[in-house]
């Protein structure tokens, strides 16, 4: 079975977050040497299949073992209306897919997977492998990758190296790494006043005059500098509003909503130092919520090192190291002091009409998916049966 064929197949389920369409039980199918764990909550249906590759010791824990863990969310956003054709029959026109899910991110899963299914090497020295999936990241994300990797932690299973399979690269295949992501910081604040009469301006405290000149040392204003993975830590103005839409009557409040998308130099604290030296002698209520951490892979660490390797030498490009972009996945793995990046398909297509991936790109991400695994097993020198009957 080709990587073409199983992506095709993944796209068939409907899997629109966050229903899980018994699409595992085709993906264990294709694996029926790992062992499967589910770990479902609420609505959410979790997927861990897990494999020992070498012998293992009598009274060998688990936990001792390098773990190398691939991961990824079966579920997709809504198709839309518009497309060219079904998007939950994949459609093969001009050497790509077509349909829901084929970038980001079953192109991902289905790369891995057949990456897995070929790799028949044996070793001595026993390893880990693993896949994390799940049907709620494009939805909250409370109850899926978060929280299967609380379970695995309390039966020590939690991997040291992920992969979450998403679509990085930018203009050509291979030319990104995601190596780390902004954080994400919400903020509510409301500037206090004295609704009245326009008129009588004197009776009045105008939260709008009260916030004047300052208004300038908020909106777009860089928090830090940035360094060589992250942009400046941006605070970005989402919505100001205030009053009854009349002319004839004063804000009795100004409610300012943002967001800055944080780097490592940037904190929940320094932000809300930063507001309260700004807005000193002004009456206010300030809101701040941390909805995710910044975190970043290290440059030499294992993945990173290898993944640029291995790209040099199949694509023949020096690949871009990124934090930009959204929340991911990704970020839950850091919180456990997990080495993980996020590398795939191109990206110009997600969540869009007629989204479709090249084949030639899944055929390429299933070898650079097979060459990590042959790196992380110690089997590198191994020859790839890539082309050999594909």
């Amino acid at each position: 079975m080709s990587v073409v064929e199983i992506l095709k197949k993944l796209v068939s389920y409907p899997t629109i977050t966050p229903k899980e369409c018994d699409i595992y039980t085709y993906i264990k199918n294709l694996l029926p040497d790992f062992e499967a764990l589910s770990f479902n909550k609420n609505e959410v249906k979790n997927l861990f299949l897990y494999k020992v590759y070498g012998d293992l010791p009598k009274n060998t824990s688990l936990d001792n073992l390098m773990h190398l863990c691939f991961a990824g969310h079966v579920d997709v956003v809504p198709a839309g209306e518009g497309w060219g054709s079904d998007p939950f029959v994949p459609m093969l026109k001009d050497n790509k897919i077509y349909g829901r899910g084929t970038q980001d991110m079953k192109g991902g899963i289905a790369g891995f997977l057949d990456a897995l299914m070929q790799n028949t090497y044996k070793i001595t020295e026993p390893k880990i492998i693993s896949i994390l999936l799940t049907s709620d990241e494009e939805g909250v994300g409370v109850d899926g990758t978060r929280y299967v990797l609380e379970e695995l932690k309390k039966i020590n299973l939690l991997p040291h190296f992920a992969i979450v399979a998403e679509p990085t690269s930018s203009q050509e295949f291979g030319d990104t790494i995601k190596i780390g992501r902004r954080g994400s910081i919400n903020g509510v604040l409301r500037i206090l006043g004295k609704q009245g009469h326009v008129a009588y301006p004197e009776k009045c405290i105008n939260p709008v005059e009260v916030l004047g000149e300052r208004l300038g040392m908020l909106a777009g204003v860089n928090l830090d500098n940035g360094d060589e993975f992250f942009a400046p830590s941006k605070l970005v103005i989402t919505d100001i509003r205030g009053g009854m839409e009349v002319v004839n009557v004063t804000p009795n409040d100004l409610k300012i909503m943002f967001n800055v998308r944080n780097s490592t130099l940037t904190t929940k604290e320094s932000v809300e130092k930063y507001l309260i030296d700004t807005l000193k002698g002004i009456d206010y209520h300030l809101e701040l919520k941390q909805s995710s951490y910044p975190f970043r892979s290290l440059k030499d660490g294992f993945l990173v090192k290898n993944f640029q390797e291995i790209l040099q030498n199949l694509v023949g490009k020096e690949v871009k190291l990124s934090t930009s972009g959204g929340t991911s996945d990704a970020r839950f793995f850091a919180q456990h002091q997990i080495e993980v990046i996020e590398f795939g398909v191109i990206n110009d297509k997600i969540h869009s009409i007629d989204e479709c991936v090249e084949i030639k790109e899944l055929e390429l991400l299933s070898q650079v998916f097979l060459q990590i695994i042959q790196k992380f097993l110690g089997v590198e020198n191994a020859k790839s049966n890539f082309n050999e009957g594909r």
